[in-house]
């Protein structure tokens, strides 16, 4: 059998992270020939973790632009992805997610009728409009999709209740794959800021927010929160690599900068972040990898949303969502910060996110797809 052609396409930092262990394992399969078409989607935050895998791209539409809205980037991927899959035909388009680089790169693909696997498929909030436009991103790329790598059997509950059952396979989440390759107990930040910061003097809450359905008060109750959990801890301080997002940088510093034991920083690099996600006592985030990322390393979750697609880790405990109300959060962060039995009932849970394998398993039933075609 002549190698298999696999195109990933990915465009913003968390897709980079997740799809970046995939790419370097289909290196080590010689039934498997890979490429990389980058969006660019996220310029900067991408090309960190591209160069922290020492992953080269083959392609690179390199969409972004000043103010772009969702449907600049819609019409800049599909038109900019037409040329590469028609004049290369890869025999398979990877894809992972939520984003719009990959709804509309699984289209691209389909309208050329290539087969697409969807890296992360099935997860689900049921809520069209939350978070948005990720929700609808990733029912779309299921219903495009051929192949479905499920991070967890809940994952394929999921797409079964949608009536996706074919060639649906349950193979972990790679971002443990990439968590497993970067931390390390020795590593040296990147990041000033950080190399200055003591985090043996003070418990470390990391912070991160910035989802579009959080603009406006929720980040005012949420930022109003954080002010009051230093006032009243001051052995607590919090670490906050804020998105390039112009409005969240605004709000951010708004009510944020300016105290000593709040750190505002520039959004880090995938090894640093990785790094200091290890070296911090809690979370509080309104992300969906770290969700993902932390019960690995034994960090309590705190989710700044009123709902989350990752269900699995609030079951097994090591999540709880906060939602996004002052009075909530502090009722939660207090709880950690005083309940010794708490924080470790939390911090000790299983993580039901994988092994760090889930990378050879997507290769391996790639090949197996093709194999028995």
């Amino acid at each position: 059998m002549s190698p298999i052609h696999v195109l990933c396409v990915f465009g913003t930092r968390p897709e980079a992270i997740k799809m970046a262990p995939l790419v370097n394992e289909i290196k080590c399969h010689p039934e498997l020939c890979g490429a990389v078409c980058v969006t660019g989607q996220h310029r900067e935050m991408l090309d960190q973790v591209t160069r922290a895998f020492g992953i080269v791209t083959d392609y690179d539409l390199n969409i972004m632009q000043p103010v772009q809205t969702l449907t600049s980037i819609t019409a800049a991927v599909l038109a900019g992805l037409e040329p590469i899959l028609r004049g290369n035909r890869p025999d398979i388009v990877l894809v992972h997610g939520d984003t719009t680089t990959s709804f509309v790169a699984a289209l691209a693909a389909f309208y050329q009728q290539i087969p697409v696997g969807h890296v992360e498929a099935g997860l689900r909030t049921f809520n069209p409009y939350s978070p948005f436009p990720e929700e609808m991103n990733r029912n779309l790329t299921g219903k495009l999709a051929t192949l479905h790598f499920a991070p967890t059997e809940v994952n394929r509950e999921n797409l079964a209740r949608e009536s996706i059952t074919k060639h649906v396979f349950v193979t972990g989440n790679t971002v443990i794959d990439a968590l497993m390759a970067l931390v390390r107990p020795d590593h040296q930040f990147e990041c000033e800021k950080l190399r200055d910061i003591d985090f043996e003097a003070r418990r470390t809450i990391l912070l991160t927010a910035h989802r579009r359905e959080n603009l406006g008060q929720p980040f005012c109750q949420i930022f109003a929160a954080v002010r009051k959990i230093v006032d009243e801890y001051p052995d607590v301080q919090f670490v906050y690599p804020i998105h390039r997002n112009p409005a969240v940088r605004a709000a951010a510093q708004k009510a944020l900068a300016g105290h000593p034991r709040i750190h505002l920083l520039d959004p880090l690099n995938v090894v640093d972040m990785h790094n200091l996600l290890s070296r911090c006592y809690l979370v509080m985030t309104d992300s969906g990898g770290l969700q993902e990322e932390a019960p690995a390393l034994g960090k309590p979750v705190l989710v700044l949303r009123t709902e989350t697609e990752r269900p699995e880790a609030v079951d097994m405990g090591t999540v709880k969502v906060s939602g996004v109300k002052m009075g909530d959060i502090l009722r939660d962060v207090a709880l950690l910060l005083n309940d010794a039995e708490a924080y470790d009932t939390m911090s000790r849970a299983v993580n039901p996110y994988g092994d760090g394998f889930a990378s050879r398993r997507i290769c391996e039933h790639i090949i197996r797809f093709f194999k028995d075609r």
